[in-house]
Order: C-alpha cells, then structure tokens, then sequence
C-alpha cells in the first residue's frame, strides 16, 4: 500500500494537531487529504527522499578520494587465537587506534571486522540476523616481513595478506589476486568523541595536537622502525582522516567549531523541516574492496533497478535504507522498502560475495578500474601480465555501526548461495497454498464483496487458494480488529473459503493508532514498549489510523507480546485459515523526515533508529511469523508476507515488490528486482500482478498475469482508486486467457514446490539469472528479461506492448531445449525469434530435465493433493535426463520434526526412467499415483515395460508422435512414492 506524506506545514489550511484523533472530522480529512494526495501525484517526489549529498555522513565520505591510507597495521600488535587474528589498527593523522579482528569460516568464507580499540561507549552490532555464531577454523601464519605477514585462510589454498603500511588486505587462491581490502585507502571510521563546543576547546586541541605531533617525531627517531606499539594515543581533538569534510581551517581560527560540526552535519543535521539532533556526534563507516577480473556484480536489493548494477560514478551511490517510496521510479539507485546488504560478483572463472552487516542508512559506490591501478608492492608480483585486466571497485558506506563484513569466496555461484545461507538462513518452506495464486485489492468491501469474488473464481472455473483483506476491513484502522457493519462475521466468511479449502490474509501493520480505548494500544503502552522520541516519550508519528504509537520491535518483549495476539482467543474472528500481511513497516510515517521515523528515535537497550533502522520491519515480520506458529501450538508453518526486509527475512516468508504501477517498464522491472532478491537468498519474491497504481489496459493485465505466472509469488492486487479487475471482468476471450495461465501454474505445484524445498535446504535461488545456470556463458552476465525456474525451465515473458515477436536466448553450447507447448527441439546457443500471440508465454525446458506435474487442476491447491502426477521427461544430446520431486503434508513442521515427506529421484539413462528414493530417512504416505510420462526427443520403442519394487513387470501402453518424437507413457499406476523402473525396449 501507497504512503502519504505530511511535510511540515505543507497541509496549510488544517494542521492536524487542531483535529482530535478520535473525531469524525479527523477521519474525514485524513482520508480525504490522503486519496486528493495520491490522485495528484503521477510520480515520486524526490524532494522527500535525500541524495547522497543531503546525507551528511555520506557527502563527508564521498568527499574522501581515492589515495594512501593514513591507517597502518602495527603488525607487532598482532594476536593469535584459536578463532581469529587480531591486529591494530592506527589512524596516523589523529592517532585513533582500531581493533581488526580476521577470522577464517568454514565454507570458504572470510570474516573481517574493525572497531574501535576502546570506544566512549559500545557501538551497534547487528543481533539476531545470523543464525548462529559462524564455525571457525584455525588461521596461520605463513609468512612474515618487516611490512606484511601472510595467513593461511583454511584448508583451501586461499591466503590472505595484510600490509602495515598503508594497511590493505588481499585475498589470494593460489597466486591469483581476489579481493583487495583498503587498496584505494577509503577506509574511514569515525570515533566516538566528546562534542567541542568553544573557540578555547578548539584552541586547546589544536595545542595538544601539535605538541603530541612533535613528541612523535622525537620518540620515532629513538626507536627501531617496526617497534610499533598499541599504546600510541588519540589526539583529544576532532579531526579524522584527512578529508576536505572534516579539516579544521587553521586560517579562520575565530569560528566556532560547534558551528562548523554543524555546518558539516556532524552533531546536527537537517532535512527539509525535520532535525536530526545526534547525540552521538559523527560515527559513520566506509571501507573500500577492489575485484580483479570482475566487470559484472548484482544484488543489494531493494532498488528499481536492472539485474547487472551500473557504475555510480557519476550519480549517486546506491542507497540501502528502508522507505516508503510513493510511487517509485526506475532505474534509480534510490532506497526502496527494504535492504540486503549482500553483493555478488562473478565472470567466467568464480563467483564471490560481499555481506556487510549493518542495519544503519548504508550507501554502496561502484566503479570501474583496471587491476593494475590499485596494486603496488609485493602484491604486483601476482598481477603482472594482468595490470589491464577489468576491475570493479565497490565502496560501503554506513551512519553507524561497526565493519562486520563477509567474504564468500565461492567460487561457483552455488557456492556462494551455500555461504550466504550458512550465515543467515535459508528460504522458509512455504506452506504449499501459499505458492498458488492470490486475489487482492485495496479493499473488498465486506463480507458479501468477498463472497461474490469467491463464487466468481468458482463460476469462471480459475484456480485461487487465497483472497486477502486490506486496511479498510479493520475497525477504524484498529489492527486486529473487524469493521463491525462490512464484516460482522469473520469467522463465518473464514468458515465459508475453508469450506473450498481456501484461506484469507489479513493487513496488520505495525503503527497502532494511538487510542484509549483500543486494547491493542494500551497493552502495550502499559508496558512502555513504544519506541521513545529523544525526551523518552513515546514516539508518535502519522499514518492510517492518524496519530499512531510504533511498537518497538527490537525488543524481544515487545516481540513476544506481538506473537501472543495472533492467538485465536487474542484475535478475535481468527481462525485457522487466516494468515497475516506486514505493510508499512520500514516504518512508514507520513510526518516523518523521508516518510519514515526519526533517526534520533530510541529503541531498546538505549540504541538510536539510526543504528536499527533497517531491522525495523525484519523484526516486525519475524514477530508475526513466530505468532502464527505459537498460535498452532508450534504445529503449522506460517505465512507472513512482508514489505520492509533485510538479510534474513527469508527465514520469515515472502517480499513483494510494493506500490508499482500499471505500467509496461513496471512489468519488465519486476524480473530483475526478483531475480535480485532471490541472489540476496529471499527467494518467495512477487509483484502485483496489473500494477498498484492506474488502471492496467487488458492487454497489459493480461501479460501481467502470465509473467506472474512464473514468479514465485503471485498474487494480483489494486489500488482502491482503480476500477474493479477481477479475471473475468474484461470479456469471455479474455477471461479464458488469463484462466488458461493461472492453470498452468496450478499444474506446476509440483515443480515448484521442490524448488522451494531446494532453496529450504540449500539457499539456491528458486528463480534464478541465466548465469547461475551458464556461469561461463558471458551473453547471460547481463539478461534480466528472460530466468531461470530451478535449472529446467527458461521463461521468457512478452512484456512489450503490441508485440508479435520476441527474442529469447537459448544458452548453453550443445545444450537441447524444447518449447513446452509444442515441444520443439532447438540447439543452443542461439538468439531465437518466436512470433507471439496473446496466448504466448514463451517457456522452454532443458534438456536433460525432468518435471513433475499435475494435470488434473481444481479450485485450490488443497483440492489437488491426491491427483495423479505426470512426469515430462527431456532428454538432452546424450539422450540422459534427470528430475525430483518433494512432497509432504503442504502445511506442518512435520517435515522436520517428524521426517514425514517424500523425496524422489528421477533418472533417465539408456532408455530406462527410474523412480528411487533420494532420502531413505524419509517416510510418508500418498495416494497420488502416476498417471502419464511424456518423453521428450524420443525414439519409437518396441515394447515399454515397468517393474516395480517387488519384481513384478507389466506392459505399459504408449503413443509416439514422429513429427515431434514425442513418446507418451499412459498409467504406469504406480504410486509416486513407489520405487520402479521404465523400460523402454
């Protein structure tokens, strides 16, 4: 759902403060100011959003070019552990010590992290967000000279180099270079300090600088050059590395330097109306990483953005920093709802990531260099025939915090979706309705609204499991709550969708409408668990409900207060088929500074919104997910569909895309930004089929829903503004099309639903870019309007306006692919013109693949659970091919708890398919049976045979189609669960 935003007196005729929160009045302006709001807006105001250089902390640190770092590692400081190294680190401008801290993981991964050798006060680390504290290996020292020492990573052959002067890092595979750390010397760390205040402060320090400067140059000439020393001290004063955002100008000692701070928005800033008082001073973080022979990196969702990230040279960083975009725009660096802090890189040779854990506002710099322009020393021994080679430079840059960053060396893409996941988890296993197809709108209007759109999906025969309930099914806005005239009887409406093995999703969103006779709001209140303003009062901001109370959701009581009200006795009309939707929870704040909540806002333990901020809604969704599974008593998986993420949340439920809208570039951008997503381990990715905002032509909705198709979440949805678009309201032609393609994604619950339960157990992406798949083949690097489901279908959907053709590539040299609906065989490479009508979705599977589905399509996925499966075998050149299935009850945890599912291998080789078991610790009972096996790139048999388990051998008939060599299996009748074998004579 949309935001509106209040700025500072920019409502000038009613404030809002002079309407009570509880009047009709107010309801009426708010709703009213809200829809004349959003129905004059045709586009994001970027006046409300901050560029780099509104950003202080990121203007000052972008304001640092390129050149010598003034760190130098004081290599005789160096401590080594069972877990890790410890070094530290000088500033030798301000004489600031740091702490790095290198630890070696198991899964060829690296940890770096650098703090403050002895802070004022503790700074942010991110909790929660790893699942575990990593396994570690031991490190060793390898080599050592007067200006470096080299570690042994781990029982790879990586090696890792530290030079003292200036510090860097380099990561070694044998003697190939890479990552450097620190090579451009943007390392940057801002420490706690005092706040200056007066010209004699300022006098005193520069003083007590000079002075300290001198007995530096003395001591220096009275001691051995590698006697370095952990006791060297911080200058009192305030300068930081020397930068042109943080000097001191010696030629104007009369100003103020609280003036100057200011000025440079190091204790103060200002956005727009809103002041940012930081009592914290200046704290932000940059650190730079070089990537020899690397041209192509993804990833760092959320931005509208395409798949290959653009250099930033020239513009603005890209931004991570949960908001609520109105409207937003594309191809734009701009911060979105949510952010993964995860970047990827790859060519031809490896794949790598770089994880860096941090939950404040973070900017992301990318360059393009050549290897040769950051190397010098020792380190150009490993270059040299190289020094031209293309190099990409990223630079990281955060508010707060400390440097905690990951490097997953891979080096296959798959290695690196196992490294990340090793970190923060994999992909929850969805419940299986869940990856059926969703009904949506800003709002159905009561419970006779959702009857009839219930009876119409039945009557136009479209498959549906879930209809959903925005804001205006609530009492006021109240959350938990049902508007007692439009749904008087939730449970009844809950009790009728169960009856056709349905379930309904309701909004709950994270601002409680400040109110004292809302239960909601005075529990929690009672227990002082709302965020607190800089006073200590509870923080208020404005959104649907008006004046709103925003839970503090980095509080485990909080948290654990939060889960209890999805209880069925809590949540009054729940029931078991109900499931919850998280929007809003970046959070939004229509009054806030960028439509979201103060940074100097204090949440737990003392820490500002500025060091949590990006938590904020991975919480809040982490909070619903563990209601929903303490109201089953830990029984059934939850589904929890959230706007505001970060590293994690996969372990949550599903993201969307937000408020796009009914726009042919809105349709083709949801492809990358999933694919990206999905690279940032959280696969269950949609966006809303037919665009939020403006009014989809039929043409459009109708590509519109057969890309949703084959997206892992898929659910149609509207602004309330827009006119009804239910399936069957655009014509009987029409309608058929759009039926046809959600039925076709009814029949592929099988396949993907074993994808899902590969990313559950893996961390590989269930919708995946070309060149996961063909990590060699360098024309995928940069395709983002064609992907990859698991490695067997290609879909290529038509997303331009009027088309009659498109241009697929088909990769993989020598590979075999065959169009699934006419089961045409092409050779790849190639670039592949296929003339399109409106019922084209140009899908293809690879050979060499096999997918299960189920044919026999009913009203939901429930209804579906015993019907037989058909199994679409597609034999590559070597005429081999294999496949899997997963299945359990599509709703416990007793996958896990209890081993109950079935997991099977298909395999094809010398004319026989067989059927085995790919976990034999595994057990559970189905009555589904197989009922049909389609060859693809066949041979006519004599005979076909199946034998089964115990012996036994039966004919099976069959029929080949010699114009396409297509063989067609009819009723093997075995059960899928079974072990057999296929003969084909």
């Amino acid at each position: 759902m949309m935001s509106a935003v209040f700025d500072g007196g920019s409502v000038a005729t009613v404030q809002p403060q002079q309407l009570s929160s509880n009047s009709i009045g107010f309801q009426q302006f708010f709703v009213v100011w809200i829809v004349l709001s959003i129905s004059s807006s045709v586009a994001v105001d970027r006046n409300n959003f901050k560029t780099c250089s509104q950003s202080s902390f990121c203007k000052r640190q972008r304001n640092v070019k390129p050149g010598n770092s003034p760190y130098r590692a004081l290599l005789n400081s160096l401590e080594l552990t069972e877990k890790n190294i410890k070094v530290q680190l000088i500033n030798e401008v301000n004489k600031v010590p740091l702490l790095l801290e290198i630890y070696g993981l198991e899964g060829n991964m690296t940890r770096i992290k650098i703090n403050e050798l002895n802070p004022l006060k503790p700074r942010y680390e991110v909790p929660d967000v790893l699942i575990q504290d990593p396994p570690t290996l031991p490190l060793a020292v390898t080599g050592r000279d007067d200006n470096s020492i080299e570690l042994a990573l781990s029982q790879t052959d990586h090696r890792l180099i530290i030079t003292s002067k200036p510090f860097r890092l380099d990561i070694m595979a044998g003697n190939e270079l890479v990552l450097s750390v620190n090579s451009r010397g943007l390392l940057v760390f801002e420490h706690l300090r005092p706040r200056k205040d007066t010209f004699s402060d300022k006098i005193s320090s520069t003083v007590g600088s000079m002075w300290d400067r001198i007995k530096s140059l003395f001591s220096s000439e009275s001691k051995p050059e590698n006697s370095e020393s952990e006791t060297e001290k911080p200058e009192d004063g305030n300068s930081e590395q020397l930068d042109a955002a943080e000097k001191v100008d010696e030629a104007e000692p009369e100003k103020n330097e609280k003036d100057e701070d200011i000025e440079n928005g190091m204790w103060e800033e200002t956005f727009k109306t809103h002041r940012d008082s930081k009592p914290n001073g200046p704290t932000s973080i940059s650190l730079d990483f070089s990537l020899p022979g690397f041209e192509n990196v993804y990833g760092i969702p959320e931005h509208a953005e395409n798949l290959k990230l653009k250099t930033t040279d020239n513009g603005d960083p890209y931004r991570l920093y949960n908001l609520d975009v109105f409207q937003y725009e594309l191809y734009n660096p701009m911060a979105l709802y949510g952010a993964v802090p995860l970047m990827l890189a790859h060519n031809t040779q490896r794949t790598l990531g770089i994880f860096w854990l941090n939950s404040a506002e973070t900017w992301v710099d990318i360059s393009s260099n050549t290897a040769g322009k950051t190397v010098f020393g020792k380190m150009l021994d490993y270059v040299q025939g190289s020094k031209e080679a293309p190099q990409t430079d990223v630079r990281w840059i955060s508010e707060s915090g400390i440097i905690d960053v990951f490097i997953l060396l891979g080096p296959k893409p798959t290695d690196v979706f196992h490294q990340y996941a090793s970190l923060t988890g994999t992909q929850a296993l969805p419940p299986l309705f869940t990856i059926g197809y969703h009904q949506c709108r800003w709002n159905y209007n009561d419970q006779e609204d959702v009857h009839n759109v219930d009876a119409g999906l039945d009557d136009h025969d479209i498959p549906c499991d879930v209809i959903w309930l925005d804001i205006e099914h609530t009492d006021g806005k109240r959350y938990f709550t049902w508007d007692p005239n439009k749904f008087p009887k939730p449970q009844d409406m809950l009790q009728e969708l169960e009856a056709k093995k349905r379930k309904m999703v309701t909004i709950v969103d994270p601002h409680i409408k400040v109110d004292s006779g809302y239960k909601i709001y005075n529990e929690i209140r009672s227990r002082d668990l709302y965020t607190k303003n800089k006073d200590g009062n509870d923080y208020e901001g404005w959104c649907w409900p008006g004046n709103a109370g925003y839970p503090d959701f980095t509080n485990p009581e909080m948290r654990s207060l939060w889960a209890k009200m999805f209880a069925y006795d809590q949540y009054e009309g729940s029931r078991e088929n109900l499931y919850t939707w998280n929007d809003m929870n970046e959070p939004s704040v229509f009054n806030g500074p960028e439509v979201t909540m103060h940074k100097d806002v204090v949440h737990n333990g003392g820490w500002e919104n500025r060091d949590v901020h990006n938590l904020y809604g991975y919480y809040v969704q982490m909070a619903t997910a563990e209601g929903q599974v303490l109201r089953s008593g830990g029984k059934e998986r939850p589904f929890v569909l959230t706007r505001a993420f970060f590293a994690g949340s996969q372990r949550y439920g599903a993201v969307w895309t937000g408020d796009n809208a009914a726009e042919w570039d809105h349709l083709k951008i949801s492809i990358p930004m999933c694919l990206s997503l999905g690279l940032a381990g959280i696969s269950f990715c949609g966006a809303d089929v037919g665009g939020f905002f403006k009014t989809p032509s039929t043409e459009l909705l109708i590509r519109w829903y057969q890309m949703g198709a084959y997206h892992p979440f898929f659910r149609a949805h509207a602004h309330l503004d827009t006119p009804r678009r239910e399936p069957w309201l655009f014509g009987e032609e029409n309608t058929k099309l759009i039926r046809s393609v959600v039925r076709e994604r009814y029949a592929l619950l099988p396949f993907w639903y074993t994808l899902f339960y590969n990313a559950y157990r893996t961390g590989v992406p269930v919708m995946r870019p070309l060149w996961v798949e063909f990590p060699t083949d360098v024309t995928t690097f940069a395709v983002d309007n064609e992907f990859m489901l698991g490695n067997a279908l290609l879909v290529h959907p038509v997303a331009e306006e009027g088309s009659r053709g498109v241009t697929a590539y088909l990769p993989g040299t020598g590979e075999v692919w065959y169009d699934v609906r006419s089961f045409q065989k092409y050779i790849a490479p190639q670039q592949l013109y296929i003339p399109v009508t409106m019922s084209s979705i140009p899908v293809f599977q690879r050979g060499g693949t096999i997918i299960p589905r189920k044919n026999r399509v009913r009203r939901s996925s429930s209804c579906m659970i015993n019907d037989p499966y058909t199994l679409y075998v597609a034999l590559s050149s070597q005429n081999t091919a294999d496949g899997e299935l997963y299945e359990d009850d599509g709703h416990s945890f007793n996958f896990q708890t209890k081993k109950e599912y079935i997991h099977r291998k298909f395999t094809f080789i010398n004319n026989i398919l067989t059927s085995s078991n790919a976990d034999n610790s595994s057990h559970f009972t189905t009555k589904a049976w197989l009922e049909k096996v389609v060859v693809m790139g066949a041979q006519k048999p004599s005979k076909v045979h199946i034998q089964i388990k115990d012996g036994s051998i039966s004919e099976v008939e069959y029929e080949f189609d010699a114009a396409t060599s297509i063989l067609t299996l009819r009723k093997p009748a075995v059960n899928i669960a079974a072990d057999w074998t296929i003969l084909l004579r």
